[in-house]
């Protein structure tokens, strides 16, 4: 699971992994912490619901500002509505909560494609002074259009991301939302959305507050670098991150003959498929104009076939 390791913070804060058994050992302040809650299911050390409500009565849950759902059982065996739901039970105690981050799982746990996930919008129905939501996995993802006021952060990482699921976040009312990451993945792991889906967000005013967006992860980067190319949004931006994706020659070549970038602070492309010769292209381009361009982790597509040997750096 390449780019999907564990969290080291939310919120600006130190990840910390809350353990029921150091009880009695010195913690940090609950305020000073993103409280990581996560099981063993090959251990017998209890369940998730167990460790939560250890958790909330050792830790003063009315200060927790970030909270970080790490593995809660066997993850293709039941999905995130149970983590979920003990979270939103709480709500009237979680009253400083702000953010919050579903499946941090590595590969060792659980491949990114095997995470399964559910209606995520109830942390955010639950919690409306919540600011940042990040999401790891695309399997049974669900997402309608919501209203939200407060969200200013939105990250779903994933192998493939229903477009279902990527159409409920467009069409969703967040009027405070500056930063937008999306891994949209592959079909082969559910990742049916397609390019038109973007039409609502790539217009520019659905989320006017929007400076950071991050289109990852593609087998569609081509196509989505030539939407980019002439899409509103891309004035209101001041980073991009089409990276991880198969983006070749053909990609680059669309973003650099479409509308200018050079008003970036960066353009991150790192995993991708362009030839030296487009390497510098966009570096002269874009580089003296201050702009800070990831070309890092160049590939080559499987047994020499060419664009149909493309592939993105997280799938399954």
């Amino acid at each position: 699971m390449s780019d999907a390791d564990r969290l080291h913070e939310l919120l600006g804060l130190p990840a910390v992994d809350f353990r029921r058994e150091e009880e009695g050992s010195p913690r940090p302040p609950a305020d000073a912490a993103a409280w990581r809650v996560g099981v063993d299911p090959y251990e017998e050390d209890g369940t998730w619901e167990e460790e939560f409500h250890a958790f909330l009565e050792a830790v003063d849950p009315s200060r927790v500002a970030a909270l970080i759902i790490s593995q809660w059982g066997e993850s293709y065996e039941e999905n995130s509505a149970y983590p979920i739901g003990l979270v939103v039970a709480a709500a009237d105690r979680l009253t400083s909560l702000k953010a919050v981050f579903v499946g941090d799982l590595v590969a060792e746990e659980a491949e990114i494609s095997w995470i399964e996930q559910s209606d995520v919008t109830a942390l955010l129905t639950a919690f409306p002074a919540l600011t940042h939501l990040g999401i790891r996995g695309g399997t049974g993802l669900v997402f309608p259009p919501v209203r939200h006021q407060a969200l200013r952060e939105l990250t779903i990482e994933s192998g493939g991301l229903p477009g279902e699921a990527l159409r409920g976040v467009l069409g969703s009312e967040l009027p405070a939302l500056e930063r937008l990451d999306l891994w949209l993945g592959v079909s082969a792991y559910g990742g049916d959305a397609v390019v038109p889906d973007l039409a609502p967000l790539l217009g520019g005013a659905r989320f006017p507050r929007l400076h950071h967006l991050g289109l990852r992860n593609s087998e569609l980067q081509n196509e989505i670098a030539a939407a980019i190319g002439s899409a509103p949004v891309v004035a209101q931006l001041r980073t991009l991150d089409l990276s991880n994706g198969t983006l070749g020659d053909e990609g680059a070549s669309a973003l650099l003959e479409g509308q200018p970038l050079t008003h970036l602070t960066s353009l991150d492309l790192h995993h991708h498929f362009l030839t030296a010769p487009m390497e510098r292209r966009l570096a002269e381009a874009l580089e003296p104009h201050g702009v800070s361009v990831d070309l890092s982790d160049r590939c080559e597509p499987w047994d020499g076939r060419g664009p149909e040997g493309r592939y993105t750096a997280v799938a399954e």
